[in-house]
């Protein structure tokens, strides 16, 4: 990577400019006079601004002294930090030129995962200390899109987290020809569910299958001059038809996801071919593992039998062939990504994390390839949401497919009807596949916790009911059996949620908690269908009932999370070879 084909001037490559600062443990970008005067960094004023860090604004006025860049690159570091990156804090080390020093250990923060298989390379550069003109370079690298109200509107510290990880199969880019649709605008080709549990100790990536039948809803979408177009649903076709057909943005994508899995999407980030591509070359190769040798006429892919790393070209042909795998489906090309994307997350932590050179080449690849949603759409913020996921241990990272059957064409699928539930509820209850029994000891502490305390009079419970299930109905029933048979007699049926959900909630105010406590009781609710607000009611202000896809009739308790089904899953820390 030269430095004149990263837009820098007189041969200087950012990465070379890296030293370690002794204070803080971290390498830090040196910027000596030579390297600022080369790039051509304005100093006029400098000498006069530097005692102070202010320099005057046309109205005489204070005003940051931009064109120092010492001390633009401390606000961009300082910035970095703030939003939730892994260091870079203190003052820069000496700006005249220094030997290199041996590396220190990786902090806890660069030891991060980089989960998405390279997508989130950049925000753990950009957590050491980046100075402005990198900055600027990777953020100008990235694409955005409003989502609207499909997902969250800004990163949250608080509950799970849920990352729509999507794939297209557009064929833009050279090489690319003789991959996806010729003249199509992309589908929704690999598609991972990434959810991130609350106390940030594991990880699920769920994958998607394409050819998944399924009923997509009606999706506003944001045109380039602003307006809102509503882009209408179609029922039973295939899942990969929730992004591209019809001008579908990614939202639809993540609505279509919150309608199979009951699980809301909070952000989403998308690539096309041409990532696999430029992140596995810039990660050095990826290993992979072969059962039997792969041979392809079509992708011209020619691999032999066990361990071996492919990149570029290969990496691609390698992550889309089916040939030679299994019965040659989806479903087995998906094992195989999966293996893929795990692989290349252990290449990182391993050769990648500490080394600046390496971050930033992943770095500027993996922006240049990635678009997102605008509430994470620039390095702050995904700084900010790298602070959340770096905290996730690889070995507690798993991979596996949404369970699903054939469908009767032989050419699609459909959901498995007992095991994709189970699934689903893992999901929505933020139970672990990896420590699943950990995860429901801490589900009966937390529902414990929350049920500690005085019950109000069943007469007192106050109560709107709402149905968000598939069952006609549910809400009247379930306001006869609270009326008639436990003397629940101040609730009211407020008849269809405005939308279905997987799972009852009953949300109530502080000052609530008693009556809470009594409907939980009487309907056997578990701890993730309480939702305690923060502002005390007022009056007769009542508690918000809204039965989910888990309502199996009026009286019948509401079970917590099941226990794992049976299906196969790849953990991110162990190598498999692919069949």
């Amino acid at each position: 990577m030269d430095a004149q084909s990263r837009g820098q001037a007189d041969d200087i490559d950012p990465a070379d400019q890296w030293v370690l600062n002794p204070q803080t443990g971290n390498y830090e970008l040196r910027l000596d006079r030579s390297s600022r005067q080369s790039t051509g960094s304005r100093s006029t004023g400098a000498a006069s601004s530097r005692s102070t860090g202010r320099r005057r604004g046309p109205s005489g006025d204070a005003a940051p002294a931009t064109d120092v860049p010492e001390q633009r690159a401390r606000r961009a570091a300082r910035a970095g930090g703030a939003a939730g990156g892994a260091g870079g804090r203190g003052t820069p080390p000496p700006t005249g030129p220094g030997r290199r020093k041996r590396k220190p250990q990786k902090s806890r923060k660069k030891k991060a995962m980089l989960w998405t298989g390279g997508i989130l390379a950049c925000v753990l550069v950009v957590g050491s200390g980046l100075a402005y003109y990198v900055y600027e370079r990777l953020n100008g690298n990235l694409n955005t899109v409003d989502v609207g109200d499909a997902g969250s509107k800004g990163i949250t510290k608080d509950g799970p987290v849920n990352i729509l990880l999507l794939g297209t199969d557009k064929r833009t880019g050279s090489g690319n020809e003789g991959y996806g649709d010729k003249g199509s605008s992309g589908h929704a080709d690999t598609t991972f569910l990434f959810h991130v549990s609350e106390d940030r100790t594991n990880a699920t990536a769920l994958s998607i299958p394409r050819d998944l039948i399924t009923d997509i809803p009606d999706c506003p979408t944001k045109k380039p001059d602003g307006s809102t177009e509503i882009v209408r649903g179609s029922d039973g076709v295939r899942f990969n038809e929730s992004f591209g057909v019809g001008g579908r943005d990614p939202g639809c994508t993540m609505r279509t996801i919150k309608q199979i899995t009951g699980v809301p999407v909070d952000h989403f980030m998308m690539a096309d071919f041409n990532a696999v591509k430029t992140l596995s070359t810039a990660v050095g190769g990826v290993e992979i593992c072969l059962a039997k040798p792969i041979k392809d006429k079509e992708s011209k892919l020619d691999l032999p039998a066990g361990p071996q790393k492919v990149e570029g070209e290969d990496a691609l042909a390698f992550v889309r062939n089916r040939h030679g795998l299994g019965n040659e489906s989806d479903l087995d090309r998906i094992k195989q990504q999966q293996q893929f994307i795990a692989s290349m997350i252990r290449q990182m932590k391993e050769d990648t994390l500490g080394n600046p050179k390496k971050m930033f080449a992943l770095a500027d690849a993996a922006t240049q390839a990635l678009t997102v949603d605008s509430a994470i759409g620039d390095i702050p913020k995904l700084t900010a949401l790298a602070e959340e996921l770096g905290k996730i241990d690889i070995k507690h990272i798993s991979f596996m497919t949404v369970p699903v059957v054939d469908n009767t064409d032989g050419a699609t699928v459909i959901l498995d009807k007992v095991k994709a539930p189970q699934v689903f509820s893992m999901i929505q209850n933020d139970v672990s596949f990896t420590e699943v029994k950990k995860k429901e000891s801490a589900a009966k502490s937390k529902q414990a916790a929350l049920l500690k305390g005085p019950r109000a009079d069943a007469s007192d419970v106050r109560v709107d009911v709402y149905n968000g299930s598939d069952t006609q109905g549910a809400a009247q029933k379930t306001l006869d059996w609270l009326q008639n048979n436990q003397g629940v007699l101040k609730s009211t049926n407020k008849s269809n949620a405005p939308e279905k959900i997987a799972t009852t909630t009953l949300e109530y105010a502080p000052n609530q908690a008693d009556q809470a406590r009594k409907l939980a009781d009487l309907m056997g609710l578990p701890a993730a269908a309480l939702k305690p607000g923060t502002e005390n009611a007022e009056g007769t202000q009542a508690m918000v009932l809204t039965l989910g896809a888990d309502f199996k009739g009026a009286g019948v308790p509401i079970t917590g999370p099941a226990k794992v089904p049976d299906v196969d899953k790849v953990e991110a820390d162990k190598q498999v070879c692919a069949k």
